[in-house]
């Protein structure tokens, strides 16, 4: 599938990935649109992908009280699905990434507390298949550009 985007397209993204319940009246008259092609964009978007779903970002609030950690882990050959399915299960993992370099995954994980995280980590060190971790505590985020797509040469 050849995907483009072009700027209406970026500017709509970047509104809704900013606020997702914003309505589609209120997207069209910041983006200076009749709300039917707002609605017709979002439905194509949505029809080829672009759009997966709608989610919850977290407020500041919440984000500056967890315990976040990146943690590498190296696997033994042929477990990596099996490492995968266990990690599936601890909802603390919120993403884990195959990576090229020292490690073959990045897992970041959030948690209430240091203790809640140093169990945590226990855990995964024990999970058969995984050879080696190293664990880096996120100490403060400095750039967060998570669900922000610029929109060329404007603000949002």
């Amino acid at each position: 599938m050849d995907l483009r985007l072009d700027e209406v397209d970026r500017r709509l993204l970047a509104l809704l990935q900013a606020n997702a319940r914003e309505s589609t009246a209120l997207l069209a008259r910041k983006m200076n649109l009749a709300r039917t092609t707002v609605v017709a964009r979002i439905a194509r978007l949505e029809k080829e992908g672009v759009i997966a779903g709608y989610g919850v970002r977290l407020g500041a609030r919440l984000e500056q009280s967890a315990v976040r950690a990146y943690c590498g882990i190296s696997v033994m050959p042929k477990m990596a699905q099996s490492v995968m399915k266990v990690l599936e299960g601890f909802p603390e993992v919120e993403e884990v990434s195959a990576v090229s370099g020292q490690h073959d995954y990045m897992i970041f994980l959030r948690c209430d507390s240091n203790e809640k995280l140093d169990a945590l980590l226990d855990r995964i060190g024990l999970i058969e298949g995984i050879r080696q971790t190293y664990t880096s505590v996120v100490l403060s985020r400095k750039i967060d550009r998570r669900g922000a797509i610029a929109a060329p040469s404007e603000s949002v």
